[in-house]
Formats: structure tokens, C-alpha cells, sequence
């Protein structure tokens, strides 16, 4: 997904990629689906959404998709991710600015991404980065449709339509006063989570739209396909970044591919392989307890880090990580031979 993300500014329909429509995202994940036909029924209804997820989960392709089967979609999408813009400059960002405004303002001064987007849509990406003094003035944008740009006296009529996501959980915010109870009210007419990769079951066909879209940026147009076990490897696999992640491997690895354009386990970044071994010694396969001894605290503890430290082959720091202990612990608790036997290389 991460190669249909527009560039940052404005976007119409006419320069839309395949896969900033909604159609073209449901890919056969019960949640997406779900999602997508939640986000139809309040499409052109003038009801903010508001995308949560973590990062890299594809909010601002979904935002994309939604504006481009929007009665809007003729008219700017324009994007703004809060928590890469310095707190000083935002709201000369979103608001605008008359020339003198401030020191080191633009001759005849610039228009802000909420005058960009009339018309069209303005997405607010991590919307729970944005400060909270600013959250006042964007509250009273939403409420009358006015913009007034920094150092200028006249407001200006706005239409937009509002999208905004996070990965931030704002209602705990709210309670930290670090969010705006009002605003948030405000923002979540219809609030959609956008599941993390692991728990998508549409991985496969996800990968080979992918691998189709990364065929046609390729100057020879090589068709891409995945081996089989490196198809196993990619459903073992965590995806901590998501399909951001996802994205980068995949591009890179059809650099990498040979003549016939399959991608194998030489063509995989050394990472991709650190990520599997660390899900592998967070999530172990459990096995049976071996009997205890007695009943004794002592033993009781001993014959659990005993079976902690079988289950990860000997791996002492893996075992330690596991239980929540320290190697140190291990090593008193444990029996003389075992700890003798079971010095890891980590």
C-alpha cells in the first residue's frame, strides 16, 4: 500500500493511482471490509471521520481512497501530518499568513493548507500531535466555517471536508488534558480502526497487488512473484512498520530479483530476518511442564526456569527476556549443570 500514498499538499482524482479507491483496497480482510462499508454509508454526508491504527497501516491511502470516491473528488486533497511540522510553524501551515504577519514571513504571504483544500478534503494525519492551544482555533474553523489567516483582520469562508487519524489513544489523552474533550467530539463522527498487517488475512493478495504496482514503476515491467517459503516467512512475520515496511521490502527486493523475477530468501534484507527471530523468542511454543519436585517455592521457581530456558534451546537472555528476569537470576536458580550448559551467545 505504501506505493499509492500521494505526495503531501494537494491531489485531485485525476492524478489518483488504481489504488486510492475504496473498491480497489477490499482485498477479502473481513475487518477491511467491514471498514469500507462503514466509510460508504457516510461518504458526501458532511461527517467527519476519523482513521485510528497503529503506524504504517495505510490511514492516509484510506483517506485518499475516500476523497477520491467522494462527490469531492474533483477538488484538493490536501494533507497534513501534525507531528512533522514544528510546533512554531503549524499553524502558519494551516491557517495561512498575511505578509508582516511575523519575522521572516513570505512577501504577500502564503495561504494555508485549509484555504488549499475548500472545496475538497483536508486530512489531518496524527491529529494527536497537534498542540493544544492550536486545537482551539481548528475547533472554531469546524464550528463556523471561517478562516482567519495570522495577522489578518477578514475571515474567510471554508468548505471542506474533514478525515483525520492517529495512532495515539486520545481518549486517555483527554484525560491528561492533553487533548480537547470538544474537539475530539468535534472530529469522531464515524470512527474506523484500520487493523496492523498481522492480523489481516488478505496478506497474500495484498502482496501481489503490491508486487503488480512495483512491476510497472520497473523500466522492464518484469512480472514479480514470491516463492513459496519466503511467502511462509512473510505470514511468520510481525510487520512491526506495517505496510510501510512491507512496501520498502518489497521494493527493494525487485531490485534485487534475478532474470526470472521470483523473490527468494537471498533477496531479503538482514532485518527482515532479525524482525522473525525476535517473534520467534517473544512467543515461543509452549511446551509441557516437566513434574515438580515438591511443592516448595524454591523448587517451584527453579523447575520453571529450568523449562523457560529448554524451550529456548539453552538461550539464557532469551529465557530471561521471557519471565521477566534477570540472566543473573537465572544463573542462582538454576541448577550447577544447567547453568553451565546454557550460556547463549545473545
Amino acid at each position: 500500500q505504501a506505493e499509492a500514498v500521494p505526495q503531501r499538499g494537494g491531489q485531485s482524482a485525476a492524478s489518483a493511482t488504481p489504488l486510492s479507491k475504496l473498491g480497489y483496497l477490499d482485498t477479502g480482510d473481513p475487518q477491511i471490509a467491514a471498514v469500507i462499508a462503514k466509510v460508504r454509508k457516510v461518504i458526501g454526508k458532511n461527517i467527519p471521520i476519523l482513521i485510528t491504527g497503529e503506524t504504517g497501516t495505510g490511514k492516509e491511502l484510506l483517506a485518499q481512497a475516500i476523497h477520491n470516491d467522494s462527490p469531492r473528488r474533483a477538488a484538493p486533497f490536501v494533507a497534513v501530518n501534525c507531528a512533522s511540522i514544528p510546533e512554531t510553524l503549524i499553524e502558519s501551515e494551516l491557517f495561512g499568513y498575511e505578509e508582516g504577519a511575523f519575522t521572516g514571513a513570505r512577501r504577500k504571504g502564503a495561504v494555508g493548507k485549509l484555504l488549499q483544500a475548500d472545496g475538497g478534503t483536508l486530512f489531518l494525519d496524527e491529529i494527536g500531535d497537534m498542540p493544544y492551544p492550536l486545537q482551539v482555533r481548528l475547533l472554531r474553523v469546524l464550528q463556523e466555517r471561517l478562516v482567519n489567516p495570522l495577522g489578518s483582520a477578514k475571515s474567510i469562508p471554508v468548505d471542506v471536508a474533514i478525515i483525520c487519524a492517529t495512532h495515539r489513544d486520545l481518549r486517555a489523552m483527554i484525560a491528561q488534558n492533553r487533548f480537547r474533550e470538544d474537539l475530539y467530539y468535534r472530529l469522531n463522527g464515524l470512527v474506523v480502526k484500520l487493523p496492523p498487517l498481522r492480523e489481516r488475512t488478505d496478506l497474500s493478495a495484498v502482496i501481489q497487488k503490491m508486487l503488480h504496482c512495483a512491476s510497472a514503476e520497473n523500466a522492464d515491467g518484469q512480472p514479480l512473484s514470491v516463492a513459496d517459503d519466503v511467502m511462509r516467512l512473510f505470514e511468520r512475520c510481525a510487520w512491526p512498520g506495517n505496510f510501510r515496511q512491507l512496501g520498502n521490502l518489497l521494493r527493494t527486493a525487485a531490485v534485487m530479483v534475478d532474470a526470472d523475477g521470483e523473490i527468494r530468501r537471498e533477496h531479503l534484507p538482514d532485518d527482515f530476518f532479525d524482525d522473525l527471530r525476535a517473534v520467534g523468542q517473544s512467543s515461543p511454543r509452549p511446551v509441557d511442564a516437566p513434574p515438580l519436585a515438591s511443592g516448595r517455592l524454591h523448587d517451584v521457581a527453579a523447575s520453571v526456569i529450568a523449562n523457560a530456558v529448554a524451550q529456548h534451546g539453552g538461550n539464557v537472555s532469551a529465557a530471561a527476556r521471557t519471565l521477566g528476569i534477570s540472566r543473573n537470576t537465572i544463573y542462582r536458580k538454576l541448577p550447577t549443570q544447567h547453568a553451565n550448559n546454557s550460556e547463549d551467545a545473545a
